[in-house]
Protein backbone atom coordinates (compact mmCIF):
# COMPACT_ATOMS: atom_id res chain seq x y z
CA UNK A 1 0.00 0.00 0.00
CA UNK A 2 2.82 2.43 0.85
CA UNK A 3 6.59 2.34 0.87
CA UNK A 4 7.93 2.35 4.45
CA UNK A 5 11.35 3.62 3.32
CA UNK A 6 9.82 6.49 1.38
CA UNK A 7 7.59 7.39 4.32
CA UNK A 8 10.65 7.56 6.60
CA UNK A 9 12.60 9.71 4.12
CA UNK A 10 9.62 12.07 3.76
CA UNK A 11 9.29 12.27 7.52
CA UNK A 12 12.98 13.07 7.94
CA UNK A 13 12.78 15.75 5.25
CA UNK A 14 9.76 17.41 6.83
CA UNK A 15 11.36 17.27 10.29
CA UNK A 16 14.42 19.01 8.87
CA UNK A 17 12.37 22.07 7.90
CA UNK A 18 9.73 21.92 10.66
CA UNK A 19 11.45 24.37 13.00
CA UNK A 20 11.12 28.16 13.01
CA UNK A 21 14.84 28.96 12.86
CA UNK A 22 15.31 26.58 9.95
CA UNK A 23 12.41 28.18 8.11
CA UNK A 24 13.97 31.61 8.69
CA UNK A 25 17.25 30.31 7.26
CA UNK A 26 15.46 28.92 4.20
CA UNK A 27 13.72 32.23 3.53
CA UNK A 28 17.02 34.07 4.06
CA UNK A 29 18.64 31.84 1.42
CA UNK A 30 15.73 32.12 -1.01
CA UNK A 31 17.50 34.66 -3.22
CA UNK A 32 20.75 32.72 -3.43
CA UNK A 33 23.90 31.52 -1.79
CA UNK A 34 25.14 33.19 1.39
CA UNK A 35 28.15 32.85 3.62
CA UNK A 36 27.53 31.47 7.10
CA UNK A 37 29.16 34.71 8.26
CA UNK A 38 26.11 36.55 6.83
CA UNK A 39 23.48 34.04 7.91
CA UNK A 40 24.45 33.83 11.59
CA UNK A 41 24.19 37.54 12.48
CA UNK A 42 20.85 37.85 10.66
CA UNK A 43 19.26 35.04 12.64
CA UNK A 44 19.92 36.79 15.97
CA UNK A 45 20.64 33.49 17.70
CA UNK A 46 23.70 31.79 19.08
CA UNK A 47 26.30 30.92 16.44
CA UNK A 48 26.55 27.29 17.55
CA UNK A 49 22.77 26.91 17.33
CA UNK A 50 22.64 28.30 13.79
CA UNK A 51 25.58 26.11 12.77
CA UNK A 52 23.71 23.02 14.02
CA UNK A 53 20.61 24.00 12.03
CA UNK A 54 22.67 24.58 8.88
CA UNK A 55 24.41 21.23 9.30
CA UNK A 56 21.12 19.44 9.93
CA UNK A 57 19.54 20.87 6.78
CA UNK A 58 22.65 20.15 4.74
CA UNK A 59 22.71 16.54 5.97
CA UNK A 60 19.01 16.21 5.08
CA UNK A 61 19.76 17.40 1.53
CA UNK A 62 17.84 20.65 1.85
CA UNK A 63 20.96 22.81 1.69
CA UNK A 64 24.23 22.50 -0.16
CA UNK A 65 27.46 23.94 1.16
CA UNK A 66 30.90 24.75 -0.16
CA UNK A 67 34.05 26.03 1.45
CA UNK A 68 36.00 28.98 0.18
CA UNK A 69 39.04 29.54 2.35
CA UNK A 70 37.75 29.67 5.92
CA UNK A 71 34.22 30.64 4.84
CA UNK A 72 31.36 28.21 4.29
CA UNK A 73 28.65 29.15 1.79
CA UNK A 74 25.15 27.68 1.83
CA UNK A 75 22.42 27.55 -0.77
CA UNK A 76 19.08 25.84 -1.27
CA UNK A 77 19.54 22.45 -2.88
CA UNK A 78 16.14 22.39 -4.58
CA UNK A 79 14.01 25.54 -4.88
CA UNK A 80 10.86 23.40 -4.99
CA UNK A 81 10.98 23.50 -1.20
CA UNK A 82 9.36 26.93 -1.58
CA UNK A 83 6.50 25.37 -3.55
CA UNK A 84 5.94 23.11 -0.57
CA UNK A 85 6.09 26.07 1.83
CA UNK A 86 3.67 28.01 -0.36
CA UNK A 87 1.17 25.14 -0.12
CA UNK A 88 1.62 25.08 3.65
CA UNK A 89 0.98 28.84 3.74
CA UNK A 90 -2.26 28.38 1.79
CA UNK A 91 -3.40 25.58 4.10
CA UNK A 92 -2.58 27.56 7.24
CA UNK A 93 -4.36 30.68 5.97
CA UNK A 94 -7.43 28.62 5.05
CA UNK A 95 -7.48 27.08 8.52
CA UNK A 96 -7.15 30.51 10.15
CA UNK A 97 -10.12 31.78 8.11
CA UNK A 98 -12.16 28.71 9.00
CA UNK A 99 -11.46 29.15 12.71
CA UNK A 100 -12.20 32.88 12.53
CA UNK A 101 -15.65 32.08 11.09
CA UNK A 102 -16.32 29.63 13.93
CA UNK A 103 -15.32 32.24 16.51
CA UNK A 104 -17.69 34.80 14.94
CA UNK A 105 -20.59 32.32 15.09
CA UNK A 106 -20.05 31.55 18.79
CA UNK A 107 -21.83 34.20 20.91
Amino acid sequence: MFDENLIQIESDFLKAIAQSTRLKILYYLKDGERCACEIIPNMKEDQSNISRHLTHMRDAGILESRKEGVSVYYKINDKRVFTLLSLVDEMVKAEIKKKAKVVKVIP
